[in-house]
């Protein structure tokens, strides 16, 4: 997930440690790894970055809830080497200059030796200048955007992430549209203020082999489509692409289904809010796809099962994609610690990219040579604002 890119980092800090990578660097006397944290004390200390209170806070939310579960079941069963681990989150107000400034203090002031988060892509990159300095990984649950991990030709050694991402989504949706749906004729109306809606919109016109007959675009917190939706219904199509997030789409597909365009709408995960059909209007979703990284009609292993059960017993409702990816987030930072034999934060930079084969509940996970997830994706079909259907479909 993504947010506009902010150019101010806020809090920019000096370290005195050398610029060592997670797969090698200087070493003291001692042999041990200079720079990053260490750990220190009966804990392991992680930081949660999150959204939750702002535009997005569902998101963080969300995601603070599968941490907190991940984190209650690795404790109970006795740590990670020996030691607990210890949250400690910080609200970053779904604003990317505050990411950066959370990212800081995190690494700075908390000395945690990873963090989880933020969930958008936007605050994901802006908080990435400062873990990469303090050398602590990051592992985003739900940034999709492909530059997080990868930019100008270089892999970021300290971003790493437990969700797909943008491009393999795009492509997804593309080749769904044309073969599931047999979509000849697609619109696109997506949020020209968000990195994450420009990556999906590249992805999928690339990959598209129909024809794409109207193309529009809207700004995050706009609230009226009816101009835009009126154009678009004088257009012959067969499909209505909306990359964006559920705030705006709940309110694209209301306003599109009022007017009467029934065509069949598809987006990427930023749908994956119940917010978006309480948005909407549940008697107004239905023919609507989207892209996900978890659901309970397309489980992807048995460690499924018995996560809805925890998560039921403790939220008292059925975990999202963004409560799994969380889950898996946590997850994924002790098996990294645990391979490594080590919580220093370079040691567990190494242990993430070197995942190999880890079972999480959204997938069978291995870090590719570009710190991105190779994972199956599912596309979520909904009825009346139910999920009627999951198609899983492999990288």
């Amino acid at each position: 997930m993504k947010k506009k890119f902010a150019f101010l980092f806020a809090s920019l800090f000096l370290l005195t440690a050398c610029s060592a990578g997670p797969t090698g660097g200087p070493t003291d006397s001692s042999g041990a790894a200079e720079g990053g944290n260490k750990q220190e004390g009966d804990t392991i200390k992680i930081g949660a970055n999150l959204e939750l209170s702002g535009a997005v806070a569902a998101y963080g939310t969300a995601e603070k809830e599968g941490i907190d579960l991940a984190v209650e079941e690795i404790n109970a069963a006795g740590g990670v080497l020996g030691k607990q681990i210890e949250i400690i989150s910080k609200d970053n107000k779904s604003d990317n200059n505050e990411a950066a400034t959370v990212a800081a203090n995190l690494a700075t002031n908390d000395k945690v030796v990873a963090i989880i988060g933020p969930a958008t892509s936007g605050a994901t990159k802006a908080a990435l200048p400062n873990v990469t300095r303090a050398q602590v990984p990051m592992v985003t649950p739900s940034g999709t955007d492909d530059a997080i991990t990868y930019t100008s030709g270089k892999v970021q050694e300290f971003a790493f992430r437990s969700c797909f991402q943008d491009s393999f989504q795009g492509t997804i949706l593309a080749k769904y549209a044309a073969e599931n749906l047999d979509a000849s004729k697609a619109v696109i109306l997506g949020d020209n203020s968000s990195d994450y809606a420009i990556g999906l919109t590249e992805a999928f016109k690339e990959s598209y082999p129909g024809e794409i007959v109207l193309e529009d675009n809207f700004t995050e917190g706009d609230k009226d489509f009816q101009a835009v939706l009126t154009r678009i219904k004088d257009v012959d199509f067969d499909v209505l692409f909306i990359p964006g997030y559920y705030t705006e789409a709940g309110l694209i597909i209301k306003q599109a289904r009022e007017l009467g365009i029934d065509q069949a709408i598809i987006g990427a995960d930023g749908f994956g809010d119940e917010k978006m059909v309480q948005t909407a209007g549940a008697e107004n979703v239905s023919n609507v796809y989207y892209t996900g990284h978890f659901s309970t009609k397309a489980p992807a292993n048995d460690k499924v099962e018995p996560f809805v059960a925890a998560f039921n017993e403790k939220y008292g409702k059925e975990p999202s994609a963004f409560n799994a990816l969380a889950y898996d987030a946590v997850y994924m930072i002790k098996q990294a610690i645990e391979d490594q034999n080590s919580a220093d934060s370079l040691a567990i930079a190494a242990g993430l990219s070197e995942l190999k084969d880890f079972v999480g509940v959204t997938g069978e996970i291995t870090m590719d040579e570009n710190h991105n997830p190779e994972k199956s994706a599912v596309v979520l079909g909904l009825t009346d604002g139910k999920e009627t259907s999951a198609d899983t479909v492999e990288p």
